[in-house]
């Protein structure tokens, strides 16, 4: 038998995931569209989601040495062109300011994109003496980027970020730094997002503007499209040769300084929703819920139910984020309410709960309910929101091996993604750009990175037949 829908203004995943996702956002209260086109309002519900985010990375940017600085949002036209190739990456996209209220600017103004140019002009001031390093710096800000096709967290036009900019004395010291930044982007999307990541190096034509290499964490969503959820560069030194980043060595040597920049974004929450979401809204993860558990009394207009519901609220609330809904709405609207927004666990009580000296929690992952004694509310709450969080991880994980396809010719990766839908192709590859290219002109499949886990599904490229060199991880992406 169907489980019944408790919310029917949802399209089902299943149906149309792309109208799902937007029914989502804007039903849920994430986002509202603004007057400005393919820029986006992001509403307290979905900017607690954000916030709760920012904490968990903050905290683990902090305890490895790193502090938060902040950036101007303006970069000068001649300080943006002083590296040529991180310049061409990005011109597309900039957003260009030409006039400061009604008089022409001598010179354009370009709203940040990214913050490399200016992290670098920021290092070649204060960067003398191997004493000064290495410096570990972060930035949570917006950026603009000025894309033609738009979705709300996926891309939009500005996004709020994070982009660390670290500068070290060797590339080992840099490359360790770049290494240590990805790992903790995957420890974040595994154990608080509950969202499983293969971590890669990506190919030198999809690398970074400006970057000697570039690392990532790939995500599958739910319709098997990929999603690359964070990414970590190492930049050698060539933004340092091209601002002059130097430093005098122990050795009283002039050395130029090597450099890293990693950042995640907003994307992270469309990331969570098409990870965990089902046809009832959002599943959130306990770490980033802005409502862990919800208090529903039921007969609250009877004697002691509300009262009853402020002091389980009050017992819970220094550990969790708790919210008693005592509206008049009923019931029933308040159940499909907090199944849309996803809080992990509903504790109803009424009447013979009282009497019974107990309470009904109800998961959202799985609807199970669970009779708890008060006496034993706390240890009980702890349980099942981890029961909670390793489910709907393992729910991902077993998504992603599901569609996870190793494949050794281009027919096979054809036939399989025909018959089994979109996900993960492992194959081979030789490592010519030619052979990428032809393999997404082929297949519709781009590499996602080159895992640093490897398997040697066979010893020729599934492309060309030649020797190859790297398993790369292969699919479509948002």
């Amino acid at each position: 038998m169907a489980e019944k829908k408790m919310v029917e203004a949802i399209t089902s995943r299943d149906e149309d995931f792309a109208q799902w996702y937007t029914d989502i956002v804007k039903k849920a209260d994430l986002i509202d569209y603004s007057s400005v086109k393919g820029c986006m309002i992001i509403r307290p519900y979905g900017y607690a989601i954000w916030e709760n985010m920012q904490k968990i990375l903050d905290k683990m940017f902090k305890d490895t040495g790193h502090e938060n600085v902040y950036m101007p949002m303006f970069i000068s036209e001649s300080l943006l062109n002083k590296e040529k190739d991180h310049v061409k990456g990005f011109a597309p996209e900039v957003a260009w300011v030409t006039h400061g209220g009604s008089e022409k600017l001598p010179e354009r103004l370009c709203v940040r994109p990214t913050s490399e140019t200016l992290f670098c002009e920021h290092y070649s001031n204060i960067v003398h003496s191997h004493r000064d390093l290495p410096k570990l710096y972060n930035q949570w800000c917006s950026v603009v980027r000025w894309e033609k096709t738009t979705r709300p967290f996926l891309r939009s036009r500005e996004f709020l970020w994070q982009e660390g900019h670290t500068v070290h004395a060797t590339p080992d010291e840099a490359i360790d730094e770049t290494e240590r930044m990805l790992n903790i982007y995957a420890d974040f999307c595994e154990k608080s997002l509950n969202m499983p990541v293969i971590k890669g190096k990506k190919t030198e034509s999809d690398k970074f503007a400006g970057a000697e290499a570039t690392y990532a964490i790939e995500a599958l969503m739910h319709d098997g499209k990929a999603l690359q959820a964070g990414t970590s560069h190492y930049f050698g030194n060539g933004f340092a040769k091209a601002f002059d980043i130097t430093y005098t060595s122990k050795e009283n040597k002039l050395e130029y300084v090597y450099e890293t920049s990693w950042g995640v974004s907003t994307r992270l929450i469309g990331a969570v929703i098409m990870s965990h979401g089902d046809d009832n809204g959002l599943v959130l993860p306990p770490a980033i819920a802005p409502v862990q558990v919800v208090i529903i009394p039921v007969n609250q207009h009877k004697d002691g139910v509300l009262e009853k519901a402020r002091e389980i609220a009050d017992r819970l609330k220094d550990k969790y984020r708790v919210k008693i809904d005592d509206s008049d709405n009923s019931p029933g609207w308040k159940f499909s309410e907090y199944e849309m927004k996803g809080v992990p666990l509903r504790l109803e009580v009424g009447p013979k709960d009282i009497e019974n000296d107990q309470c009904v929690i109800v998961r959202r992952d799985n609807r199970e309910k669970t009779f708890v004694k008060l006496d034993e509310l706390e240890k009980n709450v702890e349980a099942l929101l981890k029961a909670f969080a390793d489910n709907i991880y393992n729910m991902a994980y077993d998504n992603m091996q599901r569609r996870t396809y190793n494949c050794t010719s281009m027919e096979e990766i054809t036939r399989k993604l025909s018959e089994s839908g979109d996900g993960f192709v492992h194959a081979m590859w030789c490592g010519d750009e030619a052979c990428e290219d032809k393999v997404k002109e082929v297949t519709g499949v781009g590499s996602r990175c080159i895992p640093f886990e490897q398997k040697e599904i066979s010893d020729k490229c599934v492309c060309c037949g030649k020797p190859a060199k790297h398993m790369v991880c292969w699919g479509k992406a948002y």
